[in-house]
């Protein structure tokens, strides 16, 4: 070991050392039973969600390892004969995909003007969209609320996507503008000398290499208006609520429909999870991008 080693080697924190010296196997492993624990809750609930409702009163889910013959998919028919909670999957997809798309839409087209358009006090309406993220959903409840009142779009679908889109656009445009601001001037000055206008700029050169960030957007989007229960609870119609509403009025009456609470919630969760896993390689290339220049 020459001396410039040693001198690392003893710079080296306590932790960095132990991980070296036990990294590998030792490391893996635990980094497994990390990811085991942390994904328990969801095989409970799996498991729940196909046990009868005797069983999930008298025992709790684990004990399906040790007799699985009892699971039974009673329970998922049972749902779909539920017409509460399958309208109310049709009232989440109806807000979160509207949400989603023009979040994506008009956060592209207004991060891409913001990085490569010049106009009057662009810098300074940009700075008023950075300020804008920190302003909490609570502040806005009781306002847009009697705006909505007053444009009769209270407990409607429309006003919740309006909503969803007014606050997820701040942070759509400042996620998508700094992407977009790395991709190399040369790039758009040549698609311009070949006679391409700024749309043809935006959809040929721009939206293709800004596909990471932009499916990185998208989940985060669908999972923040998918999973959310603030804004559905106040602005969406108490007749076809989402699947969070119509889980929590579930909840009152626990003792009889569990057998639909709990394939209703794994149903409710495994759609976000179906959507991240599928675009999970653009997600990680858009958080990463940026990290090495």
């Amino acid at each position: 070991m020459t001396a410039a080693e040693g001198i690392v080697k003893a710079r080296q924190s306590l932790p960095a050392r132990i991980a070296s010296r036990t990294g590998g196997g030792v490391l893996r492993v635990f980094l497994v039973l990390v990811g085991l624990f942390w994904l328990m809750p969801t095989v409970g609930l799996l498991l729940s969600s196909l046990r009868s409702p005797s069983d999930i009163a008298s025992t709790g889910w684990w004990k399906t390892f040790t007799d699985p013959s009892r699971l039974t998919f009673h329970n998922y028919a049972s749902l779909l004969d539920n017409s509460t909670i399958t309208n109310s999957l049709l009232s989440t997809v109806a807000i979160t995909v509207p949400a989603t798309v023009l979040v994506v839409v008009i956060g592209s087209l207004a991060g891409y003007a913001f990085a490569w358009m010049e106009f009057p006090g662009r810098d300074w309406w940009f700075m008023v969209v950075v300020s804008l993220l920190v302003v909490p959903v609570q502040v806005a409840l009781v306002p847009v609320a009697k705006l909505f009142g007053q444009l009769g779009i209270f407990e409607t679908t429309i006003g919740v996507i309006i909503f969803h889109v007014s606050f997820g656009l701040p942070f759509a445009i400042f996620l998508l503008r700094n992407f977009f601001a790395e991709i190399p001037r040369e790039l758009l000055e040549a698609a311009r000398l070949d006679g391409a206008g700024e749309i043809r700029v935006f959809t040929r050169v721009v939206m293709p290499l800004g596909g990471p960030a932009i499916a990185s957007l998208g989940i985060f989007q669908f999972l923040w208006v998918w999973n959310d229960m603030l804004v559905a609870l106040i602005f969406a119609d108490s007749k076809h609520p989402p699947i969070t509403v119509a889980l929590q009025q579930q909840v009152r009456q626990f003792g009889n429909n569990i057998d639909v609470l709990a394939p209703g919630a794994f149903v409710s969760m495994v759609i976000p999870l179906a959507v991240f896993f599928a675009f999970q390689r653009q997600f990680v290339s858009g958080v990463m991008a940026g990290a090495v220049k």
